[in-house]
């Protein structure tokens, strides 16, 4: 009993989070929490996958679970997610919210459902989530993608004093993994790193011309700026024949880029 406590306590520390933090991942009081850290009781064996989950801990530190499997549901979890991120974001929410029932405080997870939540009427929740994922998280992909949602979040809600110092906290990268492992690998993993990073990239390069055009605009520069959005039409369109890999996304960049469109032809029209 008190071995077990003992290792949620050390695992708590070297996460760098209170109590009371912990126990609002959990659901519990964070009397509970000092109850097991105390040796006093133990936690029910029920949320004893949720609490390996949350330290990312091996199969044998906590009652022999299994790690592997928690990442692989996990995995299925944000696979049945994405599904429906776009079209349908409540039943995206609904089935992570049920998620983090099973795998409280699981990083993956709730880096997923920032994607579900509305800037404007759930900003609240958004910067919460956030600033606790780029304190507590050992997974840079997710704090890297938090400080990006985090600025968003702030753009949206007009704290533009905000959007460069969490900016700031990302490292400048000039290659990506998917691009390397698109490059680097053989077969199915190199078509899939390559479906994703293609996607990615394109939705990328439609909005960058979109921003350069707008700064082109705002100096007196028109022509060039209608280039820009001009560019931006003939790359949406390049993909219009292309298809869905059902495997790992919704859409295709083409059907993606509806809304792109209309604010391309909304600037042109000015």
């Amino acid at each position: 009993m008190v071995k077990l406590g003992e290792k949620i306590k050390t695992l708590r520390k070297q996460k760098n989070i209170s109590q009371e933090v912990f126990a609002g991942y959990l659901g519990v009081s964070f009397q509970a929490v000092s109850k097991w850290e105390n040796g006093n009781t133990m936690p029910d064996v029920t949320m004893i996958p949720a609490i390996a989950s949350f330290f990312g801990v091996s199969t044998d530190e906590l009652f022999d679970f299994n790690l592997f499997e928690i990442e692989k549901k996990v995995e299925e979890i944000c696979s049945d997610a994405y599904k429906f991120r776009i079209n349908d974001p409540a039943k995206s929410e609904e089935i992570l919210r049920d998620g983090l029932q099973r795998f409280p405080g699981n990083d993956i997870i709730l880096n997923n459902l920032l994607y579900t939540l509305d800037y404007h009427t759930r900003s609240d929740e958004v910067i919460t989530l956030c600033k606790s994922l780029i304190e507590s998280t050992k997974d840079d992909s997710v704090k890297y993608d938090a400080c990006r949602i985090l600025a968003t979040c702030y753009k949206e809600n007009g704290r533009h004093d905000l959007i460069k110092p969490t900016l700031e906290i990302i490292p400048e990268i000039y290659f990506s993994k998917l691009e390397l492992m698109a490059s680097l690998l053989d077969g199915e993993d190199s078509y899939e790193a390559a479906q994703k990073h293609k996607n990615i990239s394109a939705e990328d390069l439609i909005d960058m011309l979109i921003i350069c055009g707008k700064r082109l605009l705002e100096e007196g520069e028109r022509e060039k700026a209608v280039s820009q959005w001009r560019i931006a039409l003939k790359v949406i369109d390049a993909f219009e024949e292309d298809f869905v890999e059902y495997k790992w996304f919704s859409s295709t960049v083409y059907e993606y880029a509806a809304e792109e469109r209309k604010k391309i032809e909304q600037l042109l029209s000015k």
